[in-house]
């Protein structure tokens, strides 16, 4: 009788941790042709993303969408979703508008619109 080798046992592979929820990702298209549509496909289903739809903005003048939002989701783990959800201290959000704004930050009390229209009328560029 002939013995079979053993085969040597492998290690299962190493799961992370398991999904609990799922995340969701839109981009905005202001270019929409098909290669800029295939372009953020392929993006973002290369990095782990399922293509969840398309929504397309239209102008009233054209038949041409002006704008897409392709919409993305993918499972996460409960670390990865409060990574995205975890709220901003007010000092991170204040560094977060102003540098959206790309403007310093303002030193003096801010004016109400009404009142910078009056301003800007006048001439003045004092804020």
């Amino acid at each position: 009788m002939v013995k079979k080798k053993a085969k040597p046992k492998s290690k299962p592979p190493e799961i992370g941790p398991e999904p609990t929820g799922t995340l969701f990702k839109v981009v905005e298209l202001s270019t929409v042709d098909e290669s800029a549509i295939e372009d953020v496909v392929n993006t973002w289903v290369s990095r782990g993303w399922t293509f969840d739809g398309m929504q397309f903005a239209m102008r009233e003048s054209s038949r041409r969408p002006a704008m897409a939002f392709v919409f993305f989701n993918r499972l996460a783990t409960q670390a990865e979703i409060d990574a995205h959800v975890a709220p901003r201290t007010p000092e991170e959000a204040e560094r977060h508008l102003m540098k959206l704004a790309k403007v310093p930050a303002p030193t003096a009390p801010p004016v109400s619109a009404y009142e910078r229209l009056i301003q800007l009328a006048e001439g003045g560029d004092e804020e």
